[in-house]
């Protein structure tokens, strides 16, 4: 869990990835690791590593990953991209932003590395918040 201090605040807390549409994914991907020498994890994601400023020991990930141009995932976005957000207190942002009126697409879901919700802000973009 992101949150270190006493602070549950329901908010963003930083960039959890960056996932956007390629014509050919796998490529890309290879290109990337020959000329930039970005490594492809085992779920087809390249992952960025750094520590949290408030907390040194606690290391943080940002993914990013090309996925086939038109994939569902992005759904129902039209854009080319969709941005992930390392959220704190999901439950509470999320009754947060139907107050505010905020589109919720899916109800929370948790996995072993941590829970998941998609909203629609105002022009049309998917975004994925992400409590780890």
């Amino acid at each position: 869990m992101e949150n270190n201090s006493n602070d549950t605040t329901p908010k963003v807390t930083g960039l959890g990835g960056i996932f956007f549409f390629m014509d050919n994914p796998k490529e890309t991907k290879e290109w990337y690791a020959k000329n930039l020498g970005l490594e492809i994890n085992e779920w087809g994601s390249s992952s960025f590593e750094s520590r949290n400023l408030e907390n040194p020991e606690q290391i943080e990930s940002t993914q990013w990953c090309p996925f086939k141009k038109g994939d569902e995932y992005f759904s129902p976005s039209k854009k080319e991209f969709m941005v992930n957000y390392r959220v704190q207190n999901i439950e509470g942002l999320v009754e947060k932003l139907k107050v505010n009126g905020v589109k919720v697409l899916d109800d929370i879901e948790t996995y072993e590395y941590g829970k998941f919700v998609h909203i629609m802000d105002t022009e049309g973009n998917k975004i994925e918040l992400w409590e780890p």
